[in-house]
């Protein structure tokens, strides 16, 4: 019957196998992986993480959440955010660290069951879930972050003329994208000095109440900034929304189509420099 073995006396196992773990280690998971990363990375990646696995047993640690095991946390947690950012997928993650059991079946083998290995098994699954877990989480930030970056390049702020700007809109206009609407806007009226904003609606499909209040939050902040807003866009069918809807657009002007708002932020840039007087 195999003896209980004590972190230390797995420690002092994995060091005098240790090569031939970490090539059955290896040959398991390069053929797993069909080549997604070079057999040298792995070495490195493997030799990291086994060192790290030894000091963590060396200084008692039995469960990968002991603070023993700090270190071991993060490299594993390196390794699952640099796999996301390059398209593994959580297979191909989690399974660079299975495949250490290859190697500790070969351990086992070789000690003939003279030490019980069944902890090393066990602290095995336990870095393969804490993988999974960490490049799950990866991926999400990832997402988010480049969920981020497409709302910012789907809502442009375009210089038209000497003191016009353009927001064309296109698609749907919720919280988060009306927050970045107005933070582009409000930033490029205080970088170019424009006293004439217009919202250009062309693009999206359909105005309801909810729609019309994120317009109407977007002109108010142009306006504290001391630039007037024309929204643009009004087709027949989101008219008759608008119309159907109750829905007031007060002193704030509307024109049928992008070209007709620019001719009136220019007729009304014309009055400002004639009368002196803001628009």
């Amino acid at each position: 019957m195999a003896d209980a073995a004590t972190p230390e006396t797995l420690a002092h196992l994995l060091t005098e196998h240790a090569d031939d773990v970490r090539s059955a280690w290896l040959e398991a998971a390069a053929h797993e992986l069909h080549g997604r990363t070079s057999r040298g990375e792995l070495e490195r990646e493997q030799g990291e993480i086994l060192d790290a696995l030894l000091d963590g047993l060396r200084s008692g640690g039995v469960s990968l959440s002991d603070a023993a095991f700090d270190q071991l946390r993060g490299i594993l947690a390196d390794v699952s955010s640099a796999r996301a950012r390059l398209g593994f997928t959580p297979r191909e993650t989690a399974i660079g660290v299975f495949a250490l059991k290859e190697g500790l079946y070969r351990l086992a083998a070789a000690t003939d069951a003279d030490t019980d290995v069944t902890p090393l098994l066990r602290l095995v699954d336990q870095l393969g879930l804490f993988t999974f877990e960490t490049f799950a989480a990866a991926r999400e930030a990832i997402i988010a972050e480049q969920a981020e970056q497409l709302l910012e390049l789907s809502t442009p702020v375009v210089k038209l003329w000497e003191g016009i700007v353009a927001v064309p809109l296109v698609g749907t206009l919720d919280s988060a994208r009306t927050q970045v609407v107005m933070e582009k806007l409000l930033n490029t009226l205080v970088d170019t000095g424009s006293e004439h904003a217009i919202i250009d609606i062309t693009g999206v499909p359909a105005v309801d109440t909810q729609v019309a209040q994120h317009l109407l939050k977007t002109v108010v902040a142009a306006r504290l900034m001391g630039a007037e807003c024309t929204i643009s866009g009004i087709r027949p069918q989101i008219a008759q929304t608008i119309v159907a809807l109750g829905i007031e657009f007060g002193d704030i002007r509307t024109r049928a189509s992008l070209a007709d708002a620019l001719v009136d932020a220019l007729r009304a840039g014309r009055d400002t420099r004639r009368t002196g007087l803001p628009a």
